[in-house]
């Protein structure tokens, strides 16, 4: 009998995860009882751990990670998905905004032959600025980046084991999960879903992650910024050149006399622009190449429950 695994990061979700379990035990009770719950606790602050426990204690196919601290979505996802056991392995967030029914049908196209099965979303309850943000940095990282990256998906889908198994031997630092996955190739499809709006609490992306999300991804997956670092350097070349023939033009034909500090300013203006724009694309990328030389593990497993063996810290 096929086995299923949820992995599922939790920060400050103490209202959520009781109404997630109780949908997830109504879902497979029609579909199997071979199945376990990984919940994994990102930092929370409120009462999101001391549940867990109450769950993990009345339900044995529930299990929990402790972290140390807030590592952030990425590593809690990691974190869970690094001791999952099932031959499909669901990943989704804990504010039901990705919704339990949906299960059913990835797992139809899993027993299809699809390695993985991606959740898209049709619609996004955001507001304007993020909602809108979110597109064209879908449409710029599919247009850059070497893989080709779903869009309007997130971390809700379905791997097989034998896409785990690759993706366990993938040590990054700086976890972009939904590139990594994709970077993998194997046979995949998706499930289309309208997602609704967040039930309790508040949203665990803030802007300042969102962005880091996004850096991650350009960073990891394209060369973007190399490429918009020459761009913009052959843009200011040209701008600077046609300056420049304006400037010699008005003092051939016209007797124009222009100050050297002049002709100096617009050189060395465009110069320093061009610089200071390559010198912070080579500050992220060596900024980037000094943290994953350090080794240090993606998470901290503070506490875990209901897990036969121990779990290395990876």
């Amino acid at each position: 009998m096929e086995k299923y695994s949820f992995v599922v990061p939790a920060y400050n979700e103490e209202k959520n995860i009781g109404i997630l379990y109780d949908k997830l035990c109504n879902l497979m009770a029609e579909i199997s009882q071979n199945w376990e719950l990984i919940f994994v606790n990102d930092g929370s602050r409120d009462r999101t751990l001391d549940i867990l426990k109450d769950l993990a204690k009345n339900d044995k196919r529930v299990k929990y990670i402790d972290l140390s601290r807030n590592f952030g979505h990425q590593a809690a996802l990691t974190a869970g998905l690094d001791v999952c056991t099932g031959d499909a392995i669901i990943s989704m967030d804990c504010d039901l905004q990705d919704p339990p029914e949906v299960v059913v049908k990835m797992i139809k196209k899993w027993k299809e032959g699809y390695a993985i099965v991606y959740a898209r979303r049709q619609n996004r309850q955001d507001n304007f600025l993020k909602k809108y943000t979110a597109i064209w940095y879908y449409k710029l990282l599919d247009r850059f980046a070497s893989v080709n990256i779903p869009r309007n998906v997130a971390d809700f889908r379905l791997i097989d084991s034998k896409v785990l198994g690759k993706l366990g031997g993938m040590k990054e630092q700086s976890r972009y999960l939904r590139g990594m996955v994709a970077w993998l190739g194997f046979k995949y499809t998706f499930v289309d879903f309208d997602r609704p709006e967040r039930l309790h609490g508040e949203a665990g992306y803030t802007w300042e992650k969102s962005i880091k999300l996004a850096m991650d991804g350009i960073m990891n997956f394209s060369m973007l910024p190399l490429k918009l670092g020459f761009l913009l350097g052959v843009f200011a070349i040209v701008l600077g050149t046609i300056f420049l023939s304006y400037m010699i033009f008005d003092s051939v034909f016209h007797n124009t006399r222009y100050e050297l500090i002049k002709w100096l300013t617009v050189v060395i203006f465009m110069a320093f622009g061009v610089q200071f724009i390559l010198i912070w694309i080579l500050g992220e990328y060596v900024g980037r190449i000094y943290e994953e030389s350090k080794d240090r593990p993606v998470y901290i497993i503070n506490e875990k429950g209901n897990f036969d063996e121990d779990i290395d810290v990876k």
